[in-house]
């Protein structure tokens, strides 16, 4: 363990998951320095230091600086990160990439897997940057990389929506907004996975201060909760007393209801290629210390934040499903 304040780049740090980094880190006494393009929530942090620079473009604010540590928060593509090391030089003793469990090749429908399964091997396409971006980064400092792979991100300020559509839903049936059934989507008992943003970033500055490398999964225990869970739990923490209508993927399939965007945490089990992707094994992990809020604290700490700041998603939230589908669906 770092026996000192460590002096803390954070490459983003100002939409989701970045900002959370940032609180954890001042919490614990740590000296932050931010780099991005200034463009989201620019006043943020107002006391800290802030370069200002473009992956894909002028990166000289970082020249001839040192860090003890770097977190990477938004690293996307393997040139991002030749450019990033090059303009860094060799001077950091610590590198933590945010990368993504959609690294890997294929999750077949019930098959738990872990940091060895087979990595995307393509160029194109999320996924596939990914790893081409972690390859490059741990070529440029080789063992010195965490590279985090998250599944679902979730809590307060997310930009996506995806989570927040569930308890969204429940407590617009809680207020009468929106009808009191609530279309579910699969098996009430399949497994899901997600990652509270409050605990990945906890992680985050973890192996940072400890020196931590290598590959980690950052998601809950693979098979720990279902989508049954989930929702009862969005039930309890909005008073809804909703009645939830399980719809096979069979029937969603045949409606072309969009996986994962429209009715989020859901992926059909006859996808050959992601029906398991709620089923890494993130035991590594939770070696090296990720430690997990309980589903209703993060259910009710969602809540808050979507009943604070209804609309602060807005502008980039995922097409999730209408409720004029919903009804439609219902009523067939």
């Amino acid at each position: 363990m770092r026996g000192f304040i460590m002096r803390l780049l954070i490459l983003g740090g100002t939409l989701f998951l970045g900002r959370h980094i940032v609180e954890t880190a001042l919490e614990r006494g740590h000296e932050v320095t931010l780099f991005n393009r200034g463009q989201r929530n620019a006043d943020l942090f107002p006391e800290l230091t802030r370069l200002r620079g473009d992956r894909n473009g002028d990166m000289s604010a970082l020249l001839r600086r040192s860090f003890d540590a770097v977190i990477d928060c938004c690293g996307y593509t393997p040139e991002q990160m030749a450019r990033t090391a090059q303009a860094l030089d060799d001077k950091v003793p610590h590198y933590t990439f945010v990368s993504t469990v959609s690294v890997y090749e294929r999750c077949p429908a019930n098959v738990v897997f872990d940091e060895h399964a087979a990595i995307d091997p393509g160029s194109e396409g999320y996924g596939a940057q990914k790893a081409r971006a972690e390859e490059a980064i741990e070529r440029a400092y080789p063992q010195r990389v965490a590279h985090i792979r998250p599944g679902l991100i979730v809590g307060a300020h997310d930009p996506t929506g995806r989570f927040t559509y569930w308890p969204r839903r429940f407590a617009a049936a809680a207020t009468g907004e929106l009808n009191r059934t609530v279309l579910a989507p699969g098996d009430p008992s399949r497994p899901i996975q997600w990652i509270d943003v409050r605990d990945l970033a906890r992680f985050c500055v973890h192996v940072a201060e400890h020196n931590i490398v290598g590959r980690f999964n950052a998601v809950t225990p693979a098979k720990a909760f279902s989508m049954g869970d989930l929702l009862n739990a969005c039930n309890d923490a909005t008073g809804a007393q909703a009645n939830i209508h399980w719809m096979s993927d069979a029937r969603l399939t045949a409606a072309e209801v969009a996986e994962w965007t429209e009715l989020p945490l859901w992926i059909a089990q006859t996808n050959e290629t992601h029906g398991g992707m709620l089923l890494a094994d993130s035991s590594r992990a939770v070696q090296a210390g990720l430690r997990f809020s309980t589903l209703d604290d993060t259910v009710r700490a969602t809540l808050a934040w979507c009943n604070e700041f209804p609309d602060a998603d807005a502008a980039t939230r995922v097409k999730t499903i209408t409720p004029e589908r919903e009804a439609q669906l219902l009523r067939q």
